[in-house]
């Protein structure tokens, strides 16, 4: 359920973000400097296919109008809606709640500008980071500050303020510091993932190396919300006074082990598939 809901995640943000930066870069570019394929090749520190894959996605083609019609307006504010539709979903179900579908538009535009807001001010924390040990340290600890409110308020405004502050503050706590852990990874892995898939496919690589990008940020999403739900429930039962037996709390964790160990299992699995069937591939070309 998990990987089903993050791969949705990632899905809707790519289809929203892309075409939206690509518009915004186009209108306001002469009011702002506001270019996403120059952002990601910095952040990422990419160079080779992969910032040149990066730069013909993100960059319109030379010569042409910037202007949008009605069929391309209507286009982007549905995947806009359709991407904070789907973040909606992932609280309503991690909460339970009753699903509210269109009937929560109004605050599902509001996340948008808040999305975009949260964008700008990483984008400017991210600057502190050239600043040494004490600039990296200072980005890191605003980095995780703002994430973290970014994260409670999103999930305040996206079940139509059915959630308590207390109750998404675990959740906007766990969010903020796995996101910090895995911007470090993506830092590390991204550049070899992006030069890799655009030297093999072009273009097209950079489209793969994205979603797979962002389906690994929804997956921190996703394992966030479930945890910071977990969190609060147990919390809840700590000032109520209840407290699970020996046993009970024995048999979560050998639950939970298993659990593990099983998915462990499987993703080697596939792993090993795919190695003997890239094998067998080489093999035959080698033959021919």
């Amino acid at each position: 359920m998990g990987f089903d809901r993050s791969m949705a995640l990632a899905s809707s943000a790519l289809t929203a973000l892309v075409p939206l930066s690509v518009l915004l870069g186009a209108v306001l570019g002469n009011v702002v400097h506001l270019d996403a394929a120059e952002r990601i090749i910095k952040r990422y520190h990419l160079t080779g296919a992969g910032a040149t894959a990066v730069s013909s996605l993100f960059s319109p083609a030379e010569a042409t109008s910037a202007s949008v019609g009605i069929f391309g307006v209507v286009f982007l504010t549905i995947s806009v809606l359709s991407f904070a539709r789907a973040a909606q979903r992932l609280f309503e179900q991690a909460w339970e709640l009753k699903p509210l579908s269109v009937r929560n538009t109004r605050n599902g535009l509001w996340w948008i500008l808040t999305l975009g807001g949260y964008v700008v001010i990483t984008t400017l924390l991210s600057g502190l980071q050239s600043g040494g040990a004490l600039g990296l340290a200072a980005a890191t600890v605003s980095g995780v500050l703002v994430t973290a409110a970014f994260l409670v308020w999103s999930g305040r405004i996206l079940s139509a303020r059915r959630i308590s502050w207390p109750d998404l503050l675990p959740f906007g706590i766990t969010g903020a510091v796995l996101t910090a852990a895995y911007s470090v990874g993506a830092t590390i892995y991204m550049p070899h993932l992006f030069n890799s898939s655009a030297a093999r496919y072009g273009v097209v690589g950079a489209v793969f190396a994205m979603i797979s990008a962002l389906f690994a940020a929804m997956l921190v999403l996703v394992a966030s919300a479930a945890l910071g739900r977990e969190v609060r429930d147990e919390l809840g039962r700590i000032r109520q006074g209840h407290r699970p037996s020996d046993h009970e709390v024995r048999r979560q964790w050998d639950s939970v082990v298993e659990q593990t160990r099983s998915r462990w299992r499987t993703a080697r699995e596939q792993v090993s598939h795919h190695r003997i069937k890239r094998s067998n591939h080489r093999t035959k070309g080698s033959n021919h």
